[in-house]
């Protein structure tokens, strides 16, 4: 049990003795960092929740369950106040802070990991571009943030697949055929087909497509950019586990479609009518039936997207995340009707909106159009601003917000740009290691548990945030909110700042207070990592 989950269990355990056998708070008691330092390390409202209970003035119930706490906590705590209509206040020890390190410490580099209850198969399904262009740097936002959520979900304990789901089926690929055929042979792409330079540099690439059956032209120039789009996640340092064809769906001798349609019908959620098949979403909080199959045997993406929940559900997932551009929330009610109709529970199908990112640079935004070629690629913006600037950038603001990337700042290398002040804290701190030595660090780790001085308040404030971590990965997981972790990685560096500022490290004088700093430098420095790593961020040793 964390030091936060003893404090925790304190306070509740207090509270039910305040409130004896038959009485119960309607709500679990809160344990929050006050924002002002002289109201104690923490404080809670669980007397404020038990005065109904008891029949008593909250400042008289305070005095009481302050009482139990101090009981319960012995040592641990200095003293327990009383503030405002009832609040709490805990001033916690210095041995307290001192065993909270330890703690820390002792958990090593799976400090606040783990504790999903329960663990879960998770399927998160992102980027999922059209494969009849590059990507760019909407694709980018929706590629940080598909594999920053994994990485979370995966340290909190989940069973996590990544998978891609490729657009090779439909009009759209005759269309990319025609667009590198019609270049190929000096000719301009047919209406509503793609007009950018890679297509042109697709049909000087290829072998030759001027005389190819159309549909082998647009295979071989989908391969060609499947290739491509690996190779730039992977530079971008995302790994794919599953590419999955939408192709597939529909060929063999008994396509996931085809199955799909038997399983509904079987269900008695489709019907026919006007010679098309329909289903009936509206029955399942939509606001109208979907065609599933046009009257000329043609099957709607709809249908796929049917054939694909079928396969994901008999893949055996708890639960399906699904990451989505800004331009599908139309798609949420009918994709959630659609797993309803098959049979799932539509609290186990997640669809996350992102919303659009802008470049901004000297002042001004570009804008992105792939099939006008009015788009700046995920390539070209790392190798504008590197894959650590364009991952934070990218993540530090929540998904369902608009980002302007600021191209110039991304670029600083100064306290003014986020990702650079973190990933410097975790140098700064890699120095003084090396000041250190090693032989020196590791007596320190060995020492700091049992450093009986009294701290510095930057040093108490450290300990803290570092206690915090857990939390927060609790949160950015549950929340499915990366942007959490960026946040906590930026207050992590800053704190650790002040504390740098404020206390001397190596050659600190006083019996285990160098030993007790420099293992609460170590201790920074891994969550530091820890936290760049769940961003998919470096960690460098020099700046």
């Amino acid at each position: 049990m964390t030091p936060i989950a003893q404090l925790r269990a304190a306070v509740e355990a207090a509270s039910e003795s305040v409130a004896g056998a038959d009485g119960r708070a309607r709500a679990r008691p809160t344990l929050e960092r006050p924002k002002q330092a002289g109201h104690g390390d923490y404080a809670t409202n669980a007397a404020m929740l038990l005065a109904p209970v008891v029949g008593a003035p909250p400042r008289d119930v305070a005095e009481r369950v302050g009482s139990e706490l101090q009981s319960l906590l012995g040592e641990a705590v200095e003293r327990v106040e009383v503030a405002g209509p009832g609040f709490l206040n805990l001033f916690l020890s210095h041995a307290w802070h001192t065993a909270a390190l330890a703690h820390v410490l002792e958990a090593g580099t799976a400090y606040g990991g783990g504790a999903a209850a329960p663990a879960q198969r998770v399927n998160v399904e992102f980027v999922s571009a059209n494969p009849t262009g590059p990507m760019h740097a909407g694709h980018a936002r929706n590629a940080a943030y598909g594999d920053a959520l994994a990485r979370i979900l995966a340290f909190r304990g989940h069973e996590v697949t990544r998978e891609f789901y490729i657009n090779d089926h439909g009009s759209q690929v005759r269309k990319f055929g025609e667009s590198i055929q019609a270049r190929a042979r000096g000719a301009e792409p047919p209406e509503g087909g793609y007009q950018a330079d890679y297509v042109r540099e697709l049909a000087q690439a290829l072998d030759g497509p001027a005389d190819r059956d159309v549909m082998e032209v647009a295979d071989a120039g989908l391969a060609l950019m499947l290739e491509r789009m690996r190779a730039t996640l992977q530079a971008f340092g995302v790994e794919i586990d599953v590419w999955f064809s939408e192709r597939s769906l529909h060929d063999g001798a008994d396509p996931k479609v085809t199955q799909a349609f038997a399983r509904l019908d079987e269900l008695g959620q489709t019907y026919r009518s006007d010679g098309a098949l329909w289903l009936r979403t509206s029955a399942h909080g939509d606001d109208k039936d979907r065609v599933l199959e046009r009257s000329t045997g043609e099957h709607t993406y709809f249908a796929s997207d049917l054939g694909y929940m079928l396969d994901k559900r008999e893949r055996g997932f708890d639960r399906l995340l699904l990451v989505l551009g800004a331009d599908h929330h139309g798609y949420v009610n009918r994709m959630r009707a659609a797993f309803e109709s098959l049979g799932g529970d539509p609290e186990d199908l997640e669809l996350l909106i992102m919303q659009f990112v802008h470049l901004v640079q000297r002042g001004e935004r570009s804008s992105m159009s792939k099939r006008r070629g009015e788009f700046v690629s995920l390539d070209d913006l790392v190798g504008e601003i590197g894959v650590d600037a364009a991952r934070w950038f990218l993540l530090q603001r929540s998904h369902d917000t608009t980002v302007d990337l600021d191209i110039d700042l991304a670029r600083e290398q100064s306290s003014e740009n986020p990702v650079f002040y973190v990933q410097y804290a975790h140098a700064r701190i890699a120095s003084i290691r090396a000041k250190a030595g090693a032989g020196r660090v590791e007596a320190a780790l060995a020492e700091a548990g049992a450093h009986a001085g009294d701290l510095d308040p930057a040093e108490r404030t450290l300990v803290k945030k570092l206690l915090a971590f857990g939390e927060e990965v609790a949160e950015a997981a549950d929340r499915r909110a990366p942007h959490r972790i960026a946040a906590y990685a930026l207050e992590l560096a800053q704190t650790y700042t002040a504390f740098y500022r404020d206390c001397l490290v190596v050659g600190a004088e006083g019996e285990g207070v160098e030993s007790f700093r420099l293992a609460l430098s170590v201790a920074s420095q891994r969550t530091l990592a820890r936290s760049l790593d769940l961003l998919g961020v470096g960690a460098p040793d020099s700046m």
